[in-house]
């Protein structure tokens, strides 16, 4: 690939969160900066602020006797948005060792039959993405692994494969929320002490240093495939 081609290629980065002021809003914005950095278009789509609908309805519901159903307008512009990216990241809150509904009803309504799937070759086939997702509970805690493993089993296995994606990489930022926070043994959720000052900044630096690190080992390894 010639750096004239590098520069060209394109990028959607999704964020869902209802706050613009959020750390997942934060740490979307820096990952298109950082993707920005390395020569790519980006497109950033803002699910909430976009007023994205994330319900099911009639006009989206999959045909199975026809994959060339023409499905409604919106869905039509999101297919598009995908279909004109190289690649795709998605930042959002892990809510439940899960995406949030926005996130979750955007695949519902967009990743569609016929469009994500239901073909011999899918139209996202050979697409990467990378899956951000910010959890409250800190690095130590036990429950992170099994965070992880049901993350990368929805995620990568049950969407991105069956969509034909060559790449799926979950990365889980820990330590999202300012007090710290788990739930012991008997079930009671232990939250500590909110840091501040130097302590604070130095805490989410190291938070931006790992989101960075996710984006720039994906563009790494999308460097190397093309």
């Amino acid at each position: 690939m010639t750096q004239h081609d590098h520069r060209t290629r394109t990028a959607l980065v999704v964020v869902a969160h209802h706050r613009a002021d959020s750390l997942t809003a934060h740490t979307a914005r820096r990952a298109a900066t950082r993707l920005e950095a390395a020569g790519y278009q980006v497109d950033l789509l803002d699910l909430h602020a976009e007023g994205f609908d994330p319900r099911m309805n009639e006009s989206d519901q999959p045909d199975w006797g026809n994959r060339e159903k023409a499905y409604s307008d919106e869905v039509r512009t999101h297919m598009r948005r995908i279909l004109d990216a190289d690649v795709l990241l998605a930042v959002f809150p892990v809510y439940w060792m899960s995406v949030p509904a926005v996130l979750k009803g955007w695949i519902d309504r967009v990743w569609n039959y016929g469009f994500a799937y239901g073909r011999s070759k899918p139209r996202l086939a050979g697409k990467r993405i990378l899956w951000l997702g910010l959890a409250g509970a800190t690095a130590d805690d036990p429950l992170v692994e099994g965070m992880q493993t049901v993350l990368e089993t929805g995620l990568n296995d049950g969407i991105a494969y069956y969509c034909g994606f060559s790449r799926s990489t979950v990365g889980l930022l820990t330590d999202a929320e300012e007090r710290p926070q788990r739930v012991d043994a008997g079930g009671t959720l232990l939250v500590g002490a909110a840091v501040a000052g130097p302590e604070r900044e130095a805490r989410y630096a190291a938070f931006d240093r790992r989101a960075e690190g996710f984006v720039d080992r994906f563009v790494a390894e999308e460097l190397v495939a093309v």
